[in-house]
């Protein structure tokens, strides 16, 4: 018979149909962000096994610190030289090269921000994915149907090697273009105190402003591919706990040791009544009917009563919800303090990017660059708007899925939980920039709408500055 622990994941070989329906759960379900932040330098803290050397363990410590302090050192530097080529260039009135310049100083010194951000953050957010990894639900309560995390974590991954190749593409084009074009130029154009295109000197800072480039492709990747793989996550949770709910009384019945042919009846109602289903009503799941002769070879001895397992239900139910919203508010801790700065830093590098564009030179290779930029930074944007307003919208349906399904049957014994449900159902996820702004759609609108009119302040600059000379 079916047991409790099959909805919290406790066993990961248990199975509610064949494998190709419902896979296996993810030992690691951030196993490749945990790679990704510490190739990038953000985790300076390792966690190591106790049964390595201490020798080896202090070693990988010091190089992981040396890495991050490194990868810091660079952007940073970087950043005050193109705030010096910045100051230089606002004496000359050429908009062009002072957007330019302006753009890589915001670029680095955000990128320098988000590595210390997430240095200072790297073991609490450590101990927060290894708590998901943990407790997480890998299937919906036993019933007569069931809805598997696996898609989810698929999804996850493909999504950040996606996203983590297309930005590092994107900044290695531009550090690359003077070696493909073969000619004896850096590919960031700052102010060094010396002659940095000397014979001697040159590689190395060829080498440096590389590698400056890849840092800012792995750090802004990383940030993006984190919030939305989290996101995700959350959002699969809530189609776990949907489907539970409307999973509720099968799930006693299933308990209570109920024939296989009134199982099946359930069942059919469930999947194909227009009353038990709503379009779009999973976010990332899909649902599964389960393979009920699994579950009736073996009755429980003496089998629960049809209230008791209602209840018991429904109790698993209120600690899922729980563990969703303490995740979600971790989530919005985490991320609120990045999301400020990343709204700021969107909102002038759109402005900065697009100006650029129209009134710069139209050199192909310039224009290519340019474009990457402005693809990434605008789908950046919509990454952290978009998924945020699926969270909002996605929480608050937990009533509606909660009303639909027929606990009401065994609601005396339950009255407790039902309040406790009915309270925390109320709750909607928002994830905030600075606990200033939502991140939703609305957002979206504002950070186009504050850049583009940025644009045009640049614009009737540019216009009064080549006035007087027509």
């Amino acid at each position: 018979m079916a047991s409790l622990q099959f909805h919290g994941g406790i066993d990961p070989n248990v199975c509610y149909a064949r494998r190709d329906q419902d896979p296996c759960r993810a030992k690691h379900f951030f196993g490749l962000h945990l790679k990704l932040q510490l190739l990038t330098g953000l985790m300076p803290n390792l966690e190591l096994l106790r049964s390595q050397p201490k020798w080896q363990q202090s070693v990988l410590r010091l190089g992981a610190i040396l890495h991050s302090l490194l990868v810091a050192f660079i952007s940073l530097h970087l950043g005050m030289l193109f705030t010096k080529t910045t100051l230089d260039a606002l004496p000359t009135g050429n908009l062009e090269d002072i957007t330019d310049a302006l753009t890589m100083t915001i670029i680095y010194f955000f990128t320098a921000y988000g590595i210390i951000y997430w240095c200072l953050r790297s073991k609490r957010l450590s101990h927060y994915l290894t708590h998901i990894n943990r407790e997480y639900r890998h299937h919906s309560l036993a019933g007569v149907s069931f809805v598997n995390m696996h898609a989810t974590y698929s999804w996850a991954r493909r999504f950040s090697f996606i996203w983590f190749i297309a930005c590092m593409a994107g900044v290695i084009f531009w550090g690359v273009t003077p070696l493909v074009l073969g000619i004896r130029v850096l590919p960031l154009r700052c102010w060094y105190p010396f002659d940095a295109m000397a014979e001697h000197i040159y590689p190395f800072i060829y080498a440096i402003q590389l590698y400056g480039q890849m840092i800012v492709g792995s750090t802004f990747a990383y940030g993006g591919l984190l919030f939305v793989s989290i996101s995700s996550m959350l959002l699969g949770q809530y189609d776990v706990l949907y489907c539970s709910l409307k999973n509720l009384d099968a799930h006693a019945r299933l308990m209570a040791g109920e024939s296989l042919r009134d199982l099946r009846a359930l069942q059919q109602e469930l999947l194909l009544d227009e009353s038990t289903c709503e379009l779009g009503q999973y976010a990332m799941l899909q649902e599964q009917p389960t393979d009920l002769d699994r579950f009736t070879l073996t009755r429980m001895e003496p089998p629960l009563s049809l209230t008791r397992g209602a209840h018991a239900g429904l109790v698993e139910c209120v600690r899922l919800h729980r563990f969703i919203l303490e995740c979600a508010a971790e989530l919005e801790e985490l991320f609120s303090p990045y999301c400020l700065f990343k709204s700021l830093q969107i909102t002038f590098q759109l402005c900065l990017l697009v100006f650029v564009g129209v009134s710069g030179s139209r050199e192909v290779v310039r224009v290519i660059n340019q474009l990457q930029y402005l693809i990434l930074t605008i789908f950046e944007l919509l990454m952290f708007t978009y998924c945020g307003e699926l969270l909002s919208r996605h929480s608050v349906r937990v009533g509606d899925a909660f009303w639909r399904g027929i606990w009401w049957q065994h609601a005396p014994n339950m009255k407790r939980d039902v309040l406790i449900f009915l309270v925390n159902s109320r709750r909607a996820v928002r994830i905030t920039a600075g606990k200033f702004y939502v991140m939703d759609v609305n957002r979206l609108r504002s950070v186009i709408t504050q850049a583009f009119s940025f644009l045009t302040l640049l614009q009737k600059l540019a216009a009064k500055k080549t006035a007087p000379e027509s």
